[in-house]
């Protein structure tokens, strides 16, 4: 199901157990717990967050990017205690508005609990009928199954022949629209 934020025109997702919104400076801590695990960045090639001042940024630049239209950056909140568990996005859309990528991580007391995949779902289902996208794609490392096992269960299909050029743990998977 798709809403409106009426104060920022920011699509809010949400199913069962979720609310997919934009993240709130007050999200800050539950940001910068996320950025900075060790679990949920060892397959990914970025720098830990190290600081509240660095998790404020964060939030201000995605608010900023998704102000304009340049990503879609969701917090991923729990219904029933309105907690921020991780985040979900799709991001380095193409120009022609046909292409997206979509990217997660989920603090990891929420992990195997079915989250992500009930975010994934809306987030998917957002990008081909609100967006209009033709192609999501995945970029995760071969060492993660338990995201390729999560991109196969919705459909994303490995990119065998392709590579993620300056990351070679890095697979692609695709998903394209009906």
């Amino acid at each position: 199901m798709n809403n409106t934020d009426s104060l920022t025109s920011f699509p809010i997702l949400t199913s069962e157990r979720l609310m997919l919104r934009n993240v709130l400076y007050s999200d800050f801590l539950d940001i910068l717990n996320l950025r900075s695990n060790e679990l949920v960045t060892q397959y990914i090639d970025r720098p830990k967050m190290k600081a509240e001042e660095e998790a404020l940024k964060f939030i201000f630049d995605r608010k900023k990017d998704n102000a304009e239209n340049k990503v879609f950056y969701w917090g991923i909140m729990l219904k029933s205690t309105k907690k921020l568990i991780g985040t979900i996005c799709l991001w380095n859309i193409s120009e022609d508005r046909t292409y997206a990528e979509i990217g997660y991580d989920l603090i990891p007391e929420y992990h195997r609990k079915g989250y992500m995949n009930e975010a994934i779902i809306n987030v998917v289902e957002f990008g081909f009928k609100e967006s209009n996208f033709k192609t999501i794609e995945a970029f995760t490392s071969f060492k993660n199954n338990s995201s390729i096992k999560l991109l196969e269960k919705n459909n994303f299909i490995l990119q065998k022949d392709r590579r993620d050029e300056g990351f070679p743990n890095n697979r692609i998977y695709m998903l394209k629209s009906n």
